[in-house]
C-alpha cells in the first residue's frame, strides 16, 4: 500500500481485515494531511446526499458509475458511525456531513487506528521511488531502504494539489512508466485571479450565487457560497466551476467566459420586481436584495445612479441591469493552481481499471484508487466518497490477488 492519505488508508484496512499481510507506506510522517486540513480542520467526511453526474471525467462516465454504487453512500455513513464510532452530523446549509466533534483528527487517527487494529503495518516517513515487475511478483524500490517483494501494490498517492501535504504527483509518473494512459492533469476546486481586480475593494464580501463557465469544450454551472477576495474570487460555486477556466487555460484555446446570477432572481423576476411603477429607487430595490456595497459596485458598472426612480428608468438601461444581474461577466485571468487546488483533475483512464477491484488491466497485481484516478467530485465530501469507494474496492481486490 503507497500512500496513507484517505484511499490508502481505507485500502489498508479493507485488505488487512481480510486476512491479507498489508504493509501501509506513507511518505510524510504522520499521513492523512489532508484529511487534516480539509473542512477548515472539521473535515467534510462525505455529503450528506448524492448526485452522481456531478462527478467530472474523461473517461466513461459508465465506469465512474459503477464506482461510486459500489459502496452506497448510506452503507459508508454506516461504517463511519459503526465501525470506527466517528458519528457524523448534517451541517443543513451545506449538506455536507461533518463529525460530531468537528476534529479532523478524529477521522485522520480513527482510521489509522483501525488499519494498525485490523493488523496493518503502518510506516511513515518512506520515500517509494519505484515499483518494478519482478520475476511475477511486485518490488517496491524505497529511498535509502531495501527494497519490498510483494504480491500485489495498491497505489493511493494522489495528484499534485495542495503539494506540501505531499502529493508531488510521483505516483502518476510511475504508472505511466508503467504503460497506463494519463489523462492531462490539472487544478481542480481552486480559486480564480483577476489581476487587476474589479472587485477587490469588496474582499470579504461572501453571499450565495449561480456561476456557469462556459469554454470551447467544457461547461459548468453551480449554486452555492461566493467570496470576492483581494486577487480575484473563491468559495464554494468559484471552485466547483474553475476547472473549466483552468482547462481553457492550460489548453491554450480561448478563455472561459464565467457568468454570474448573483440572486435567485431570474430574468423574469428581475423584470417584475424592476417594474417601473411608484416612487421607489433602483438602488433600494438591488440593495434589498444584495450586500449594499456589491448593488452600489455592479449600479456605478451599468451606469445607473441609485437614487432613480424606477419610473425614470429607460428600457434599455432596465434591460443592462437585468443583463448585469443574471447574467454578468466575471473577469478573470488567472487561477491559484495546485497550491490551493482541493483535487487533480485527469489522471489515469477508469477504462484501465476493473471498476469493482480497481485492479489494472495493464499490470496484473496493481491497484490504484483515489486521486490518482480519472475523476473528482465538486465541493462538499464527494472527493472523500470517491477516496473511500475506490479505497475498500482496491483494499479487497489486492487482499484476493
Amino acid at each position: 500500500m503507497i500512500g496513507a492519505g484517505a484511499a490508502g488508508t481505507m485500502a489498508a484496512i479493507f485488505a488487512a481485515s481480510a486476512g491479507a499481510r498489508t504493509v501501509l507506506l506513507e511518505r510524510t510522517r504522520d499521513g492523512g494531511r489532508k484529511i487534516l486540513i480539509s473542512g477548515g480542520g472539521r473535515c467534510n467526511v462525505l455529503p450528506a446526499r448524492l448526485d452522481e453526474t456531478r462527478f467530472v471525467t474523461d473517461s466513461s462516465p459508465n465506469t465512474l458509475r459503477k464506482i461510486i454504487r459500489s459502496w452506497p453512500l448510506g452503507e459508508q455513513i454506516s461504517y463511519f458511525e459503526r465501525e470506527l464510532r466517528i458519528p457524523l452530523v448534517e451541517e443543513p446549509e451545506s449538506a455536507k456531513l461533518f463529525p460530531v466533534s468537528n476534529r479532523a483528527r478524529d477521522v485522520r487517527d480513527g482510521l489509522l487506528n483501525m488499519a494498525g487494529t485490523q493488523g496493518a503495518e503502518v510506516r511513515t516517513g518512506v520515500r517509494v521511488t519505484d515499483i518494478v515487475r519482478h520475476g511475477g511478483r511486485w518490488r517496491v524500490d524505497l529511498e535509502a531502504e531495501e527494497s519490498l517483494h510483494v504480491d500485489a501494490v495498491i497505489v493511493a498517492t494522489g495528484g499534485y494539489s495542495v503539494p506540501n501535504t505531499g502529493s508531488d504527483g510521483a505516483g502518476l509518473g510511475i504508472l505511466r512508466r508503467l504503460g497506463h494512459t494519463i489523462h492531462p492533469t490539472y487544478a481542480a476546486l481552486t480559486p480564480l485571479r483577476a489581476d487587476p481586480a474589479p472587485f477587490g475593494a469588496l474582499a470579504g464580501v461572501s453571499l450565495p450565487v449561480t456561476l456557469t463557465a462556459k469554454s470551447a469544450v467544457h461547461s459548468a454551472e453551480a449554486r452555492g457560497g461566493f467570496l470576492f477576495t483581494h486577487h480575484g474570487y473563491s468559495g464554494p460555486a468559484v471552485l466547483d466551476v474553475s476547472h473549466v477556466a483552468v482547462r481553457s487555460s492550460d489548453e491554450g484555446g480561448p478563455p472561459a467566459r464565467v457568468s454570474v446570477q448573483w440572486t435567485d432572481l431570474d430574468e423574469d423576476g428581475w423584470g417584475s420586481a424592476l417594474r417601473p411603477e411608484g416612487t421607489q429607487t433602483v438602488g433600494r430595490v438591488v440593495k434589498g436584495r444584495l450586500p449594499e456595497r456589491l448593488a452600489s459596485m455592479l449600479l456605478d458598472r451599468v451606469g445607473i445612479q441609485s437614487g432613480r426612480r424606477l419610473a425614470q428608468l429607460k428600457r434599455e438601461e432596465r434591460l443592462r441591469l437585468v443583463e448585469s444581474l443574471v447574467r454578468g461577466d466575471l473577469p478573470w485571468n488567472g487561477h491559484e493552481g495546485y497550491k490551493k487546488a482541493e483535487v487533480t483533475g485527469g489522471g489515469v483512464s477508469l477504462s484501465e481499471i476493473d471498476p469493482k477491484t480497481m485492479e489494472s488491466s495493464m499490470c496484473p497485481g496493481l491497484y490504484i484508487c483515489g486521486e490518482a484516478l480519472d475523476a473528482f467530485g465538486p465541493i462538499g465530501g464527494y472527493n472523500f466518497l470517491w477516496a473511500w469507494a475506490t479505497g475498500r474496492a482496491a483494499g479487497w481486490g489486492a487482499s484476493v490477488s
